[in-house]
């Protein structure tokens, strides 16, 4: 039986992956593309050569490897850089996540993107589309508490992306991620048990 496949979005700084974690504990598959894009930009990994001609030796560190704080510098800075960094890097991941989509054995796989409607793998590889949302200023601060940003460089991320209004229109499932863990697992469960799954079983 084909399994069903949830692709999870929303703009950086939502909560996407506690949601991830949570669908995780019920039993789905999860894939996280921004992992994937971590093993393809590894050296010998397939975009890895790609990247380096394109943006030059200076992005990899003493160990040859690239330098991703380094290359999301120059990528964030500049919006034609960024869509060729994403113009090398879409397809290898798109190919990567659907072999993994076609060998996986659970009944739901989600496949958690930041730009899964931009790169198409809403239409060609997702069941539902799952947008995760909070204010702005929310996202701001959990970018600049968990991953150390300056409040400059969370804003100049952000404004990299598409409008969270334009992905919560292409949304089966909106989930609200302003409040507390316990009203987003709420909020999670009603979604998955309204595919027709099974919550799991208390320990």
């Amino acid at each position: 039986m084909q399994p069903t496949i949830i692709g999870l979005t929303g703009n950086i700084g939502t909560g996407k992956t506690t949601v991830l974690h949570l669908l995780r504990r019920y039993g789905a598959h999860t894939i996280d593309a921004d992992q994937v894009a971590h093993q393809v930009m590894q050296p010998g990994g397939a975009a890895f050569d790609a990247i380096v001609r394109a943006f030059g030796e200076e992005i990899r560190n003493r160990r040859g490897e690239i330098e991703r704080n380094r290359l999301g510098q120059i990528v964030f800075a500049d919006p034609n850089k960024l869509a060729q960094l994403e113009q090398i890097l879409h397809p290898v991941i798109f190919a990567h996540i659907q072999a993994e989509v076609q060998a996986a054995v659970a009944p739901v796989v989600v496949i958690e993107a930041i730009k899964l409607l931009e790169a198409g793998m809403s239409a060609t590889i997702c069941d539902v589309i799952w947008v995760v949302t909070s204010p702005e200023e929310q996202q701001i601060e959990r970018l600049m508490r968990e991953r150390g940003m300056s409040r400059s460089a969370a804003q100049a991320r952000m404004r990299a992306q598409s409008p969270q209004a334009f992905k919560i229109s292409q949304a089966d499932v909106v989930i609200d991620n302003s409040g507390s863990l316990a009203h987003l697992e709420a909020q999670v469960q009603t979604a998955w048990q309204a595919l027709g799954l099974p919550l799991p079983t208390p320990a």
